[in-house]
């Protein structure tokens, strides 16, 4: 089959509403900072009358990788779950806006399009309150074998290891690239994610993932200890290739016995840390698909990332394309 999509990703279809915060406003709402939690309807309307005045731009870890994949100038695909609203008409024209083909049709009844609460303190730390309404409705059934098979890698979020049906889902795409002889990626998404799954996260990496998507925090946690070194190695061991951010100190990357340090791109101010390590997903897959080395992957994963912190908003307000080529990337 001819390849039409350099990358094909599953994830959780969500809006973001992302304003500024104190550290005292996330003490008050009993938050804890940095961390990502999940919240029902009726928390989220309440949470949102006591935030401040923010922007609604529309989100989803592995959504903001596939934006930022099309603006390095790449053909990408995306699957996940909206609803049949305002908000998922919003999500729906911002993704196709973009240049992503996405066409899984929309839930007509149930649960409201999912949004994330995010405040961001001045530090541009960000917390996250997440509801996961419609996208996690995604089933097996919204999984089109035909642009699983016509793409180079397919990337899937950790977060749907939290719904059963979607992580049917995730399994069925995954089935679908092994038989087809392409490459799967996976992100751990949060720490939190790795707490609840990590028996089955360490068994689907070992079984079926090929490249896999950590910060410090994840990695350590998957294998349950404070030694960054000896738990990259531990993940290197079981995927052909380990990519680890660490914030300002860049990321890691190994494959086999070789490992790669990459630079932390500089940025003036640190705004906003929303979709940071998604966007060092978009370059380095991005860089992969079109045969680049892993360091140059890494540097425009690190690009990229610092692009998108300069901001609000987990997407790239500039064309990722052109700032890579100014870099000479």
């Amino acid at each position: 089959m001819t390849e039409l999509y350099d990358v094909a990703a599953i994830g959780n279809a969500i809006v973001d509403v992302i304003a500024p915060a104190s550290d005292a406003f996330l003490e008050a709402e009993g938050l804890v900072k940095g961390s990502m939690m999940l919240i029902d309807e009726a928390r989220g309307v309440d949470l949102y009358g006591r935030m401040a005045a923010g922007v609604e731009t529309s989100g989803g870890s592995a959504g903001n990788t596939v934006a930022g994949i099309a603006s390095f100038g790449g053909r990408a695909a995306y699957l996940g779950k909206v609803a049949k609203d305002q908000l998922g008409e919003v999500f729906a024209h911002d993704m196709r806006a973009t240049g992503v083909r996405f066409d899984v049709p929309p839930l007509g009844a149930g649960p409201a399009t999912a949004r994330c609460l995010i405040n961001v303190t001045p530090d541009g730390q960000r917390t996250m309150c997440t509801y996961l309404g419609a996208s996690t409705e995604l089933t097996p059934d919204d999984v089109d074998p035909a642009v699983i098979e016509a793409s180079k890698v397919v990337y899937l979020e950790g977060y749907l290891f939290d719904p059963s049906e979607a992580r049917r889902a995730f399994a069925k795409a995954a089935g679908l690239a092994r038989a087809s002889g392409r490459k799967i990626a996976l992100t751990l998404s949060d720490a939190f994610v790795v707490e609840r799954h990590r028996g089955a996260l360490m068994e689907f990496i070992e079984d079926q993932v090929d490249i896999v998507f950590a910060n410090e925090a994840e990695v350590t946690a998957l294998f349950q200890t404070q030694d960054f070194d000896a738990a990259v190695k531990a993940l290197a061991a079981r995927s052909q290739i380990a990519a680890v951010t660490r914030s300002e100190k860049g990321s890691v990357i190994v494959s086999g016995e070789t490992w790669h340090e990459i630079w932390a791109a500089a940025v003036d101010k640190v705004v906003d840390t929303t979709g940071a390590g998604d966007q060092y997903a978009a370059g380095f897959l991005y860089g992969l698909a079109n045969d680049h080395s892993l360091p140059v992957c890494g540097q425009l994963g690190s690009l990229a990332a610092a692009e998108v912190i300069s901001h609000y908003g987990p997407r790239p307000q500039v064309s990722l394309k052109d700032l890579a080529a100014s870099k000479g990337l």
